[in-house]
């Protein structure tokens, strides 16, 4: 897996960083969407650059120009519900790409640590030959990335699979890596070392997805 770690360059990446997990910040719903969303931009930008160009002429009032656009299909596929702000971030730059949603969540037994994660909905195109873009602001233990690479099997083999989060662990950063092909690309903001007995990251945000959309029962 090819890491692009950003937390040690200078960027303005760092100011949503620092207000979404900003605990006063937080209370505004519509301020952290915008941030995650935001950060989606910024990330999406970084990952134009490895994808592939062609040349195509374009006419103006007064004559032609070549330019250079992008010449892969893009699939971008979030995790519902926290994924929505990041993968908007995403369509607002790759308009032209497909989506894809999928439905993951973790399901204690007992209300103990132990957890699974359960694929409930799903919704994809044909991702043969295409560049597949995965979304989760939280990259936690990395199951939830490993379960909805699994449905993900049953609609085609992508050329090239690119993930993108806002903010990961050290733990399930190098989970994914031993799951994912070599090929993959990591865009990620930030990563921290802990993990809570539950999986949460620390000192990370907290719940993403109950910070964008509300508590859930």
């Amino acid at each position: 897996m090819i890491i692009h770690h950003f937390e040690k360059e200078k960027s303005l990446l760092h100011q949503f960083i620092a207000e979404i997990r900003d605990k006063s910040i937080q209370k505004d719903p519509m301020r952290f969407r915008r941030n995650i969303e935001r950060c989606g931009e910024i990330l999406c930008y970084e990952l134009s650059k490895s994808i592939s160009y062609r040349s195509t002429t374009v006419v103006t009032p007064f004559g032609t120009k070549e330019m250079m656009v992008p010449s892969d299909q893009l699939v971008l596929c979030s995790v519902l519900r926290a994924g929505l702000p990041l993968h908007q971030g995403l369509l607002n730059y790759f308009d032209r790409a497909e989506n894809a949603f999928i439905s993951a969540y973790r399901h204690h037994p007992g209300g103990g640590d132990e957890f699974e994660v359960i694929v409930k909905y799903f919704a994809a195109p044909d991702l043969n030959n295409k560049i597949l873009v995965l979304t989760d602001p939280m990259l936690a233990t990395g199951k939830t990335l490993e379960n909805v690479l699994k449905a993900l099997k049953t609609h085609g083999q992508p050329k090239q699979i690119h993930i993108i989060s806002v903010i990961g662990s050290s733990d399930g950063v190098a989970y994914i890596k031993s799951i994912f092909p070599e090929n993959t690309h990591l865009w990620i903001a930030a990563i921290d070392d802990e993990l809570t007995s539950r999986g949460y990251i620390i000192p990370g945000l907290g719940d993403a997805g109950d910070l964008a959309f509300g508590e859930k029962l």
